[in-house]
């Protein structure tokens, strides 16, 4: 089995994310292993293509903003230093492949919320990792209360 050493956290900051980061924490203590967390926003463009014709970097910079203090209530307990705790603007399959590399994760953790049918076809973020990857990748299927 594998010694990882740097494990790398994507976390949607959805209530679900606790059981993600609940595991991740044993891991790398179990390993001895460093956790770094991410979370990345899609940018407002992204979901509308520009066709709003308003300026939404101020609801963008408050999501930010949001995502940062949820990020670091999550981070507190488990005593990860707010250089390893990154909150980024972009597409998270590819934001999480490209701070894996840079911060040479040997292992990246996700949730996955075990989607059937058109939802799978149309694909995740748990799918997009995966599928690009160049490390080792954990799929920690949560539980949804109303399931």
């Amino acid at each position: 089995m594998a010694k990882y050493q740097r494990i790398l956290v994507g976390l949607d900051l959805s209530k679900e994310s606790s059981q993600v980061l609940e595991k991740a924490a044993g891991m790398a203590e179990a390993f001895g292993a460093e956790l770094s967390l991410l979370h990345a926003i899609e940018p407002l463009t992204f979901a509308y293509g520009g066709d709003i014709p308003m300026d939404l970097s101020e609801v963008q910079d408050q999501l930010q903003s949001q995502a940062k203090e949820q990020l670091q209530k999550a981070a507190t307990p488990l005593n990860i230093p707010a250089d390893r705790q990154h909150v980024i603007l972009g597409q998270p399959s590819t934001e999480i492949h490209r701070l894996a590399k840079d911060i040479e994760a040997d292992l990246v953790i996700i949730g996955s919320h075990g989607r059937h049918g058109l939802a799978l076809l149309l694909g995740s973020t748990a799918n997009g990792v995966l599928h690009g990857a160049k490390c080792d990748v954990l799929a920690i299927r949560v539980h949804v209360d109303d399931e």
